[in-house]
């Protein structure tokens, strides 16, 4: 069956403009334009549609989504799969959530009781499976299997106090790298701070402690986009800055 961009466009649940942005960006193109200039879709471009949308709900950048799409290697059965697989993964976080505001529900409603380890499990396996979707395979291929699993059960066992705590001190990591930035010195006082309450940070994750990781997951941060992209947030640079700051305080 064929479509135009209208149809397409109402099938897939996504406006034509979309549709006709990724013609401009060579990341879907119509089969054909017809005789009337309508782009016209075949099988195999509703087939590359989903890939797109399934890789967009993901949270994959465009970009990347085209790269892997294009890739000689792409593989439609084993790209399904691995969606299979993600989208468990999500479903099974947002269970834990929903399951969180029930309880939430039931306490308000004065029907049961609610611990403050109840009331913040959803939110810590939800921090779990983010930093396993996004970035688990490369911390495990680096730091190995023990390590990761051991920083996993150390956020499923936060207290109510320590999650606060790491969200503060995670926000105020992003405001002293960004004054730090404005000294232009990562050897100094304020970027040497900012790398301290890293550690800190980190140290919730991760048990024990030692230099020479943290110096090396710098040098990660700086090589893998989507580090770069989270703390490069602050400003463009931020994480080269950051780095520079930590190995500098590895040495010390």
């Amino acid at each position: 069956m064929e479509y135009t961009v209208q149809k397409l466009g109402q099938l897939a649940g996504i406006s034509t403009r979309t549709l006709r942005y990724y013609d401009e960006i060579g990341l879907l193109k119509p089969a054909r334009i017809n005789s009337s200039g309508y782009r016209i879709y075949g099988v195999s471009e509703v087939d590359r549609l989903q890939q797109i949308l399934f890789y967009r709900e993901l949270g994959i950048s465009l970009e990347s989504i085209k790269e892997i799409i294009t890739s000689p290697k792409f593989d439609r059965t084993t790209a399904l799969i691995e969606h299979r697989k993600k989208l468990i993964e999500k479903r099974a976080q947002l269970d834990a959530l929903i399951n969180n505001v029930d309880k939430s529900i039931m306490h308000t409603e004065r029907k049961t009781t609610m611990t403050d380890k109840d009331k913040f499990e959803g939110f810590k396996q939800k921090l779990v499976d983010d930093n396993e979707r996004n970035y688990g395979k490369e911390i495990r291929e680096k730091y190995g299997e023990d390590t990761v699993n051991i920083s996993n059960a150390k956020v499923k066992g936060m207290t109510e106090k320590q999650y606060a705590e790491i969200q503060k001190l995670e926000e105020q990591l992003f405001i002293n790298l960004k004054a730090a930035m404005e000294t232009g010195d990562p050897t100094g006082e304020a970027a040497q701070k900012t790398a301290d309450l890293h550690k800190q940070w980190l140290s919730f994750y991760w048990d024990p402690y030692s230099k020479e990781a943290h110096a090396g997951l710098a040098e990660m941060y700086v090589t893998d986009e989507r580090f770069t992209a989270y703390y490069d947030k602050v400003q463009s640079g931020a994480t080269e800055f950051l780095r520079d700051a930590i190995i500098a305080y590895t040495k010390n």
